[in-house]
């Protein structure tokens, strides 16, 4: 067993120096971001008071957190389940939880003097969250995007464009999130002098993911809080869907290293089976992915026998990614946290359930955990509480979803 996992003697410690979480993450990129990622380590493990205090009043103030804990009544009697409490990130400014690490992140570029911000999207809510983030703080932004989560995501690129922030088309490959990554990453390269690479998920080279996971810990570290104060008693499940991971591993982290193992919730990350685990048209790079290293970290990756990519699918532009976080791999290989996958016509499924029976509309992405709810009813009974992370809101997605025929 792993000497990061909890016992009784040491918490769970996360990334070691290199930033592997065992043997996932590291730190695989050329010479020359080398001393930009020294830089970003050192800017970040120097955050100060007057640091965290600035972004806990954005985060309430400019925000809006906390982010409500809701019992959904009606949802929990069609699933079959004793309560279904709905941690509402879609309620926060923007409409999705990506805000919360671009705000730490955009803060760290200022201080750091920068005064360019790149950053890389595919259902385009970290687009917006970086450009609204760089117009607060008075930074210029580029937003790389593939041309097809462009077509898709038509909304959120002009709302990127409101915001005053360039919408750079990625042509290569199949136009969605990696391949934005790919050419963020390659652009940052040429311009790591006066450039800030604000990364939207739990992925990347050393420290992203620690740096990405540490500013989306406010979902589960505030989950908690309420919790208790609802008097709620025990917690059977916690779930949230995972792309990249960033929602998953802000809401997961503080239930692993403040929960007590025997006291904590079984964690569930739900990923996009797309059209199915037996086709070519899918994302679930947990289930079906090996360990390999692409966009500068060592991970689970959808691959090929020579270690190259594939593309992944999703009918959600946020999971559509080949590779998943280095801690999630961890987590997975450890038994931490356990991930399913949920095909497209599942997720439609749920994101009808709760828009009709709640009046919430969640994001595609979102509605991957949902659609776990009935499996979590057979497996633990029609008595048990389950917390599900909404990510974000269903606005982006509702021309998406008329095209799939719902």
């Amino acid at each position: 067993m792993s000497d990061l996992l909890p016992s009784a003697g040491m918490a769970y410690q996360g990334a070691d120096a290199q930033g592997f979480f065992g043997p996932y993450g590291g730190s695989f990129v050329p010479e020359t971001v080398v001393p930009a990622l020294q830089e970003l380590t050192a800017a970040f493990e120097a955050r100060d008071e007057s640091f965290e205090r600035e972004l806990a009043g954005l985060l309430r103030d400019y925000v809006g957190r906390p982010t409500p804990l809701y019992r959904a009544d009606n949802l929990a009697a069609a699933v079959g389940l004793g309560r279904v409490y709905l941690k509402r990130e879609d309620l926060a400014h923007t409409g999705a939880h990506k805000i919360n690490n671009t705000l730490g992140q955009c803060l760290l570029a200022k201080r750091m003097g920068k005064k360019r911000v790149i950053a890389e999207t595919g259902a385009g809510q970290h687009g917006v969250a970086t450009a609204t983030t760089c117009a607060l703080l008075g930074l210029e932004c580029a937003v790389f995007m593939g041309v097809e989560d462009i077509r898709r995501q038509a909304l959120n690129v002009y709302k990127m464009r409101l915001l005053g922030a360039e919408v750079v088309p990625v042509e290569e490959g199949g136009g969605t999130l990696a391949d934005a990554v790919t050419a963020a990453l390659r652009h940052w390269v040429e311009r790591v002098e006066d450039t800030f690479y604000c990364i939207g998920s739990a992925v990347g080279p050393h420290p992203y993911p620690t740096m990405v996971r540490t500013f989306q810990s406010v979902i589960g570290e505030e989950t908690i809080a309420q919790i208790a104060e609802k008097g709620i008693g025990r917690v059977d499940a916690v779930v949230a869907c995972i792309g990249g991971g960033s929602n998953a591993i802000g809401t997961f982290y503080p239930f692993v290293v403040g929960v007590p193992q025997a006291d904590r919730p079984l964690l569930v990350g739900a990923e996009a089976a797309g059209m199915g685990l037996d086709t070519d048209r899918t994302g679930a790079s947990m289930t079906l992915g090996t360990p390999g290293v692409m966009h500068g970290f060592y991970s689970y990756l959808l691959q090929d026998d020579a270690g190259n990519p594939l593309e992944a699918y999703s009918i959600s532009a946020g999971l559509d990614y080949p590779g998943v976080g280095p801690e999630h791999a961890y987590f997975k290989d450890e038994g931490i946290v356990r991930y399913e996958a949920v095909t497209d016509a599942e997720a439609l499924a749920a994101f009808a359930q709760l828009t009709r029976l709640e009046g919430i509309i969640p994001a595609i992405e979102s509605s991957h955990a949902l659609a776990l709810l009935p499996r979590l009813a057979a497996e633990l009974g029609t008595e048990a509480t389950v917390v599900v992370t909404v990510s974000g809101r269903g606005d982006k997605d509702i021309d998406i979803v008329r095209e799939a025929g719902l």
